[in-house]
């Protein structure tokens, strides 16, 4: 982070609360992918007891560039103060440490959230079919039933698709493939439970 924009931390012991600094911090994570509105803008900008713009904007860079380093490298309890270089005052430093700890897992439960999330297989049938009249190969077509649960798309998904027999086949064969890979993962942790179970 850059020294010059750390110069600016010291506008929140302008505020005369500790709950006027959780709110800033709050609200900037509210609005992390869209920005302060001017409503909070104002409010902060009271808290603070600014005059313009042109001091508001450096520190809340700052604190976003602070609160996204903290949250996204995940940052464990004992290292929050490596943050801070040694020119933030240590009493800001204690606060800003207090606030980053309550909110972590609240933001790291966020963050999560956040994530894509893929849908998953709900039901699946089958039916056999000539692709035309002309043709004497016939295909299998596919139906999907699929449940995204993610909250911005909730909701249920049909997919269709025909599969001929040489896809088919390799699709078979690479599910084999999956299932295969798939025991010998849940043997794996089947023989480390067992293992851990006999050293108790």
């Amino acid at each position: 982070m850059e020294r010059s924009l750390w110069g600016h931390l010291p506008l929140l012991m302008r505020s005369n609360s500790k709950e006027s600094v959780e709110y800033i911090l709050q609200a900037l994570w509210r609005t992390r992918k869209t920005g302060l509105d001017p409503a909070d803008r104002d409010i902060v900008r009271d808290m603070l007891q600014l005059e313009n713009d042109s001091d508001l904007d450096p520190l809340l860079v700052c604190l976003r560039m602070l609160i996204r380093r903290f949250v996204y490298e995940n940052v464990s309890k004992d290292d929050i103060h490596k943050l801070f270089p040694t020119e933030v005052l240590p009493e800001l430093q204690r606060l800003l440490t207090l606030l980053l700890q309550k909110f972590q897992r609240e933001w790291q439960d966020d963050l999560l959230k956040d994530r894509v999330t893929l849908p998953r297989l709900k039901t699946m049938t089958w039916d056999m079919a000539n692709q035309d009249a002309e043709s004497v190969d016939p295909v299998v077509i596919i139906n999907l039933k699929l449940q995204n649960d993610a909250q911005s798309h909730s909701g249920e998904l049909d997919v269709k698709f025909q599969l001929a027999q040489d896809t088919l086949e390799t699709m078979l064969s690479s599910m084999y493939s999956i299932r295969d890979q798939l025991s010998n993962m849940d043997e794996t942790s089947t023989r480390h439970l067992s293992q851990e179970t006999n050293v108790m």
